[in-house]
């Protein structure tokens, strides 16, 4: 379970430490920087990925992504006395990602390559991996360093105490995690790795007239719904018969009263139906509203019989009705014995609900200055953390 997460000059988190529990609820206004937080941890998993580089492309290149306030805000500047402005840059220009667990600590650091006169790649505003450490427990220390990169090079630490050279070739936008492969020397690099890989993020269902969870799909053991939820059928069969059958009946019960779930096979293809009181056949996929069969992809997404280490939800609260934020807060907190659970969102309904479950940790954000702070994060108190020099 991810302990401590570390975010550093990521857009509106100019500095953020989460302490993190098995049920995370994350809240806050709009604009307070909730979006960046879950952007921030699915940059995190692309890391073992191997396209973190890529995906900071596709979000405008390292300058749109970096934190665009000064280095520092002075009090007197937030005291009104001065306005806010930049000042003489003291440290590098970074990006950095972490985390800790139990077990591990990882850590990223991200920046610019060295801008000299005679560069003449395409790819000169490319961002670097600079640094990249895994260390034994929570917080990071020379001593309890096992893989160390620096640049192109990667160090492990080996049984007797020595440090040995992995390569020396790594280019900069590849990282540790997703190319270093060595179960005797580095195992700790390859448990990070498929433990980051396992992570399953959720935003938006779609839901409308021509969304594949409408039709009829090839059915196929389905542990894991797909981000689309088009194999939404086959997963709820899956769960019936390699899951808790009965804990998803009760799930579509709490929801929608005397109602259940039928699946139907043809050729091959798997359609979803529900019956409801009143009814003398089963709603088809195509007949169910929105809300409706966003909330079945909320069951099927969380009750599945393949746990992940971590599960993200954004807004799962999205084309609901209020009345059901109460049922959803009760499936994601049964989910959560199962999983570390991050829940990000702005509704009221879903917010009491989630506070009314035992070990909530709730954590609201705030803007100051431009910048994502926690509330009240003095008395929840931060969790100790230092970054890798680079």
């Amino acid at each position: 379970m991810i302990r401590t997460l570390a975010i550093s000059g990521y857009r509106t988190l100019r500095n953020v430490l989460l302490p993190l529990k098995t049920l995370n609820l994350v809240t806050g206004a709009n604009g307070t920087g909730k979006s960046n937080l879950y952007r921030a941890l699915r940059l995190l998993a692309d890391v073992a990925q191997g396209r973190v580089v890529s995906s900071i492309a596709r979000e405008g290149g390292l300058q749109s992504t970096l934190w665009a306030g000064p280095e520092t805000i002075a009090r007197s500047m937030k005291m009104g006395q001065f306005p806010v402005q930049g000042t003489r840059r003291k440290e590098v220009v970074s990006l950095k990602l972490g985390f800790a667990t139990d077990e591990y600590g990882y850590a990223i650091d991200l920046g610019l390559p060295p801008q000299t006169p005679e560069s003449s790649s395409a790819f000169r505003n490319d961002p670097q991996i600079k640094r990249e450490c895994i260390w034994h427990g929570e917080q990071f220390r020379p001593a309890a360093l096992l893989v160390d990169r620096k640049g192109p090079l990667v160090a492990v630490r080996r049984d007797d105490g020595e440090w040995g050279t992995v390569t020396d070739r790594l280019t900069g936008f590849d990282s540790v995690l997703a190319h270093v492969s060595d179960p005797r020397n580095a195992p700790e690099v390859l448990m990070l790795r498929e433990g980051i890989r396992a992570w399953r993020f959720y935003d938006h269902f779609r839901t409308d007239a021509e969304s594949p969870v409408r039709i009829p799909q090839i059915g196929t053991w389905t542990p894991v719904l797909g981000n689309d939820g088009s194999d939404l059928a086959s997963a709820v069969v899956t769960i019936r018969e390699l899951g808790d059958g009965a804990l998803l009946a009760s799930a579509v019960e709490d929801a929608f009263p005397q109602s259940r779930l039928v699946v139907e096979g043809e050729e091959g293809r798997l359609s979803l139906g529900m019956t409801q009181q009143g009814l003398l056949r089963p709603l088809s996929a195509s007949e169910l509203s929105d809300g409706t069969l966003r909330y079945l992809l909320w069951i099927a997404a969380l009750l599945t019989p393949r746990p992940p280490t971590l599960m993200v939800l954004n807004e799962p609260e999205t084309s609901l009705h209020p009345d059901l934020l109460g049922a959803l807060a009760r499936l994601i907190a049964k989910a959560a014995e199962r999983t570390q659970v991050v829940v990000v969102t702005h509704a009221p309904g879903l917010i009491a609900g989630l506070n009314e479950q035992a070990g909530c940790n709730s954590i609201r954000l705030e803007k100051q200055f431009g910048e994502t702070v926690i509330v009240d994060q003095k008395q929840i108190g931060a969790p100790h953390w230092k970054w890798p020099a680079r």
